[in-house]
């Protein structure tokens, strides 16, 4: 079965665009893999066009070989411009193996280990109103969700760290003491803290017990969660960022997170998110897939965490369910059931894309002085 294209399609989202990958094969069989990072389309787009020189005429199946010359071939290791394309293209692949097969791709990947995964969702607004974040959080849990996301706040577009550390402890109590026990509850950090607002939200919530807190620190120095791990008692969350077993290898073995954030659209796809899940089984580190896309992201991290014997949790946002993008995914109460079409069980109706207004646009974060901060 040999490729005979790869395009991208850009199909628009609830805030931003949506970049798919098709793959096609001379048999008329397609894959479809998604992009992690949205907002540099005409980098993807170049990216993907370099590689279809490895891509065209080669053999859809070798997906592990055609991972490897697509991630080393220049020489210099493919980073997230060509990591995130790569990993689109390695998730493609695996579709359209699925569908040459005519089985679901959790049954090339080892075979379910269970029969449903357990998803949390959002709570909005994400500002300092903590009356409305508890609203939407009492919302939720009646709606049948028992895993639920909260954030350190922003102002808009402004976020002073320590402020913004005081607001997030305050929502979260508020919101444990409105749930109860039942309901786990996450905070995601966002990478926006500094290390001594860092360690002082990881310590004021240990008593209202987090599933686990997320990005608390930047991923450009993973080390310092050495620091962090000394000085606090709540599980970390870390690697929505990272590209690869390479650079998870030091957050777990180093015992430095409890969760893993693999993005499978950033992370390798498919082919590379198993070996960082094989590494974190060693290590006693549970999966819980960054998920913040749409359909197909999220179709791919369903039938990935379906075979993780580690699985935790997987991300299920708003945006999981589009109108252009006909999809398996069955919800109820938050948990996912296991989907049997072939593939990922995804695929485009074209005469539903619109097309694209407006570029997609990441917040450019600042500080009351003035000073540019991570979003």
């Amino acid at each position: 079965m040999r490729i005979t294209d790869a395009r991208l399609t850009v199909v628009p989202g609830r805030g931003q665009d949506m970049l798919l990958v098709v793959v096609r094969t001379d048999e008329g069989v397609h894959g479809l893999g998604e992009i992690g990072v949205r907002t540099s389309p005409g980098v993807s787009r170049a990216v993907l066009e370099h590689l279809r020189g490895v891509l065209i005429g080669a053999d859809a199946t070798r997906i592990e070989h055609l991972w490897q010359t697509m991630s080393r071939g220049d020489f210099f290791p493919a980073d997230r411009s060509a990591g995130c394309v790569i990993s689109a293209i390695d998730i493609a692949l695996w579709d359209l193996r699925g569908k040459a097969y005519g089985v679901p791709v959790y049954e090339l990947i080892g075979g379910r280990v269970r029969d449903y995964i357990t998803c949390y969702t959002h709570v909005h607004p994400e500002g300092h109103d903590t009356e409305a974040v508890v609203a939407s959080a009492r919302q939720l849990v009646g709606e049948g969700w028992r895993n639920l996301r909260l954030v350190v706040p922003t102002a808009g577009e402004v976020i002073e760290p320590r402020q913004a550390m005081r607001v997030a402890i305050e929502q979260f109590h508020a919101v444990r003491d409105a749930v109860g026990n039942e309901v786990e509850l996450i905070i995601d950090a966002h990478t926006r803290l500094d290390p001594p607002e860092a360690v002082t939200l990881c310590r004021e919530l240990e008593s209202a017990r987090p599933y686990f807190v997320e990005d608390v620190l930047r991923s450009e120095d993973l080390d310092a969660y050495r620091m962090l791990r000394s000085r606090t008692a709540v599980p970390l969350a870390a690697g929505e960022q990272l590209t690869s077993k390479w650079q998870f290898r030091a957050l777990i073995e180093g015992d430095l997170i409890d969760h893993a954030r693999i993005d499978l659209g950033i992370a390798g796809g498919l082919t590379e998110g198993r070996k960082i899940a094989a590494m974190a089984e060693a290590h006693h580190v549970k999966i819980s897939t960054h998920n913040p896309l749409g359909p197909v992201s999220t179709a791919a991290a369903m039938h990935f965490n379906l075979t993780c014997p580690n699985f935790g949790l997987q991300e299920m946002p708003p945006q999981s369910v589009h109108k252009a993008i006909n999809h398996p995914h069955t919800l109820a109460d938050g948990n996912l059931s296991a989907p049997r079409l072939p593939g990922l069980g995804v695929d485009l109706d074209h005469a539903r894309i619109e097309a694209s207004t407006a570029p997609s646009r990441t917040p450019q974060m600042r500080r009351l002085d003035g000073s540019f901060t991570n979003w």
